[in-house]
């Protein structure tokens, strides 16, 4: 049984102030994630992730389609006690503490005086903030009010954990403690399901990634898989004279970079072996060849591009 599975889900708003007309934000979105991964749903701003998220936890309801968390179909009781969720701009009474923040949350769960007091002190401990837990909210840094949310999120040790941009506005020692923390749940076996715009951490976090882009899935699949493709190596040669430089300049994806006694060039895969014949003829010592690897945003950029293009033209008015 999947974690999440989501099938021609689809959420439409009304826009306008006379004459409403319909905006479709997230359009038959279809969704596997699988129990103890962190999946990673990815796509430019406005690009339906957060109406996403909210549709999971109960907080909007679809105009179509069906989602189910654990198998329980989403708004049923049971999947709330079995979901954490930190939306993107969470807001928290700034005169609370940690401590009574925590104790507050932990009311609306079934779980004895004990219990709660157990929980709050080891999620305290697990985001980093035991220390702090009787300083004012009003006093933390954004990084540290993203690892109270996150405590509020775990709080009864939930399932599945959605969080919405937890790494936006932060710095990049906020960005790392809260990928800590994420590695951590992945170690504990929970489910993570997280929107970002922020590549370098879904490709440093990611088991799986989504990409969408105007309400539209557009690229699912393993990062392994996505980014494995080979389009091109990145040749290392010892610095050629200018004559031999012009000769391999046509075989180039790019114009060559000469530094140190060194020249690195691309080449694409099909002008390898004019490439290796060339270097032979004019006796061109070659240090290494080594393939070119997508990096995730070359491959994000990439299904973006694809998929404007493949979008009809607006009728002119």
């Amino acid at each position: 049984m999947a974690a999440i599975e989501i099938s021609g889900l689809s959420k439409d708003y009304s826009l306008g102030f006379w004459r409403k007309r319909p905006f479709r934000a997230l359009d038959r979105l279809s969704l596997k994630v699988e129990r103890g991964e962190v999946f990673g749903f990815l796509g430019p701003n406005g690009a339906g992730k957060t109406t996403t998220l909210k549709l999971l936890t109960g907080l909007i309801f679809p105009t179509e389609g069906t989602a189910t968390i654990l198998g329980h179909p989403v708004g049923e009781p049971e999947t709330f006690l079995r979901v954490g969720y930190l939306p993107e701009n969470p807001y928290f009474y700034d005169y609370l503490t940690p401590q009574e923040l925590l104790d507050y949350f932990a009311q609306f769960f079934p779980l004895s005086a004990e219990e709660r007091q157990r929980r709050r002190d080891a999620v305290l401990d697990q985001v980093g903030l035991a220390e702090f837990r009787h300083r004012p909210l009003r006093k933390f840094s954004k990084g540290m009010l993203q690892r109270v949310g996150i405590a509020q999120a775990i709080l009864h040790e939930p399932e599945i954990v959605l969080l919405d941009e937890p790494m936006s506005g932060l710095d990049p020692v906020g960005r790392h403690e809260v990928r800590e923390l994420i590695l951590q749940l992945k170690a504990a076996g929970k489910t993570v399901f997280f929107s970002t715009h922020i590549l370098s951490d879904a490709e440093a976090l990611c088991d799986r990634v989504a990409i969408l882009n105007r309400g539209k899935l557009v690229g699912v699949g393993q990062l392994s898989e996505s980014l494995q493709r080979q389009a091109a190596c990145e040749a290392v040669l010892e610095c050629a004279s200018p004559e031999a430089l012009s000769r391999l300049q046509p075989l180039a994806a790019k114009p060559p970079l000469v530094s140190g006694g060194q020249c690195r060039i691309e080449i694409p895969e099909k002008n390898i072996p004019q490439f290796l014949a060339l270097c032979q003829s004019d006796g061109l010592r070659l240090i290494s060849l080594n393939p070119v690897r997508l990096s995730l945003e070359d491959y994000f950029v990439e299904v973006l591009r694809g998929s404007d293009s493949e979008r009809p033209a607006s009728p002119s008015p």
